[in-house]
């Protein structure tokens, strides 16, 4: 799994990139495109909308570099972008309307292997549920900063982040997820 806190971009390529160096964009992107793409299909649950968010994030770096000021401030700033592009596909009435749809797909047994029970249960959870959980156990993000990219308060983020877990105990409790135990995919999740 990759993820944005162990890319390290050199700060001279984050100030070409800055510039529009096209060398410097290609940089950028190789770096921290695995990042996106494995961020946006873990919460879209979707590889086509995950290469359209991350292309999109892509464009807006590419079209906001020159606004950047701290090279350090790179990831967090692509991070932000995408997490952004994530909530906007999910917010769509398209995409909440196929989320209803596929929903029959998610009650289908999970595997053996723990990180697939971990993917599986995170894909049974609502798509706003499943941001929080990604976007504070996986990408480090507060209940502050997740509060402020869905328009909320941090007590938003954090009775979310509880239902999340009370809905994947309960999912646990019921289905035994193949047999992997809450600690495993507590640990495994955070």
């Amino acid at each position: 799994m990759s993820r944005f806190s162990s890319v390290n971009v050199h700060p001279a390529v984050v100030r070409r990139l800055a510039a529009g160096e096209r060398d410097a964009q290609e940089t950028v992107y190789r770096a921290y495109a695995s990042a996106v793409y494995t961020m946006a299909v873990r919460i879209l649950r979707d590889e086509g909308l995950a290469e359209e968010a991350t292309q999109d994030t892509f464009l807006d770096v590419m079209r906001g570099a020159a606004k950047l000021e701290r090279a350090q401030a790179l990831g967090p700033w692509i991070r932000t972008i995408a997490a952004n592009q994530c909530l906007m596909r999910l917010r769509s009435p398209w995409h909440q309307r196929r989320e209803a749809l596929v929903g029959d797909e998610r009650s289908a047994p999970a595997e053996t292997d723990r990180a697939l029970d971990v993917d599986r249960s995170l894909a049974r959870l609502p798509g706003q549920a499943r941001m929080v959980v990604w976007m504070y156990c996986v990408e480090g993000y507060t209940h502050e900063e997740i509060g402020r990219a869905f328009g909320r308060s941090k007590s938003f983020s954090k009775s979310c982040l509880a239902r999340a877990w009370r809905h994947l105990a309960a999912q646990r409790d019921q289905a035994k997820l193949c047999g992997a135990d809450a600690q495993a995919i507590g640990s495994a999740m955070r």
